[in-house]
């Protein structure tokens, strides 16, 4: 094996902000891996709304308007990430790496090594893995993939089997693994009809896909011009997103109540779409893209046997299952455009425009 450099190319976040804060080097230091933990050599990572969402703050409960990339300035606070506390900068974002093992450390056997892996973000304590409060993520508590090398613990990575490239694979893992989270919770079974909204994003298509593969009935919110693309990703039927009475137009288009919504929207249609979902039925949540502060009947809710459901921190099980879905074909990768990484802050720009389709991959030379 060659020699691993003493430095490395990374962009470091170096404080909560506009893109500015962005902050190509060529100069990082290799990480080590730790006694329990592997070095990759990163090819490629996907981007998110949480690459985003943590540099600008968006995540501090003194934020209530919708996300962008925009700084926030002293609205963001010092709750600004996704569990509630500060940043420690500088930073290495990026929840979706995937490359090579080229390192291993001490506790982990050499069965890993020159292996193509994929990372399960969600890197959870040893000792309680179950306890949520405890969990760290993967380029928000700890440096991620937007680097030639990132340390991830080898209980977090998963070696993947597949014809898919490096850009396909890294399209995977944040995104889908938090769509297959948003479907396990509330149980989605075969023969139901569920709603997604924001179906053209990186969630909302994996949802598409996702509840095909379960054999449910899809009706997808999105735009009018990305109709024939979201079709392609198996919904049943789409509904324009700038409907006027948007409520009334899902009703239609589904034939009546649904059982479940699943929604990464938020924002003012979050209180008319809920009328929509059948009694007894099922809301599933992982974003807030259009606004985090909505109106909630209570009557709503509780006259109707709702099932609420917040989705982030998922099990072990959940990343598993995508990677199974991965080695046996069941899904299809859709990347709408990839950018190198000293093109990182252009990328960002048009990734947070929305116009594109599916995922964004950055790729690490």
């Amino acid at each position: 094996m060659n020699r691993l450099p003493g430095t490395m190319t990374a962009l470091h976040l170096v404080g909560n902000g506009g893109p500015e804060m962005l902050v190509l080097r060529h100069d990082v230091p290799v990480p080590v891996p730790a006694a329990d933990e592997v070095l990759v050599r990163v090819r490629a990572c996907g981007m998110n709304n949480t690459d985003v969402n943590t540099r600008v703050g968006w995540y501090s409960k003194s934020v209530t308007g919708a996300t962008g990339s925009a700084g926030l300035g002293s609205e963001a606070g010092q709750d600004g990430t996704w569990g509630g506390g500060g940043l420690t900068f500088p930073r290495i974002q990026g929840a979706d790496p995937c490359g090579e093992v080229v390192a291993v450390g001490e506790a982990v056997g050499p069965g890993l090594m020159g292996c193509r892996v994929l990372a399960d973000g969600w890197i959870r304590d040893a000792v309680d893995p179950s306890d949520r409060s405890k969990a760290g993520y993967l380029g928000s508590e700890r440096d991620g993939g937007y680097a030639q090398f990132c340390a991830i613990p080898a209980r977090n990575v998963y070696p993947v089997e597949s014809d898919l490239t490096d850009v396909e694979l890294a399209s995977f893992p944040c995104s889908w693994a938090t769509a297959e989270h948003m479907l396990t919770r509330p149980a989605l079974a075969a023969g139901e009809t569920v709603v997604v909204t924001g179906a053209s994003g990186g969630v909302g298509s994996a949802l598409v896909q996702l509840a095909k593969l379960r054999g449910a009935r899809v009706v997808a919110v999105t735009s009018a011009a990305k109709f024939s693309d979201v079709s392609a990703c198996g919904a049943d039927v789409c509904v324009d997103r700038a409907s006027a009475g948007l409520a009334d137009a899902v009703v239609e288009a589904a034939g009546g109540p649904v059982d479940v919504l699943a929604d990464v929207v938020g924002g003012a249609d979050f209180a008319p779409l809920l009328e929509v979902v059948r009694p007894g039925g099922r809301y599933t949540t992982a974003g807030a893209i259009a606004g985090p502060i909505v109106d909630l009947d209570l009557r709503t809710l509780y006259l109707n046997d709702l099932e609420l459901y917040g989705c982030t921190v998922y099990e072990p099980v959940v990343f598993e299952a995508l990677v199974g879905y991965l080695e046996r074909g069941e899904v299809r990768p859709l990347v709408a455009a990839t950018w190198p990484l000293s093109e990182f802050r252009e990328a960002q720009e048009a990734f947070v425009a929305k116009a594109h389709t599916g995922a964004m991959v950055i790729t690490i030379d």
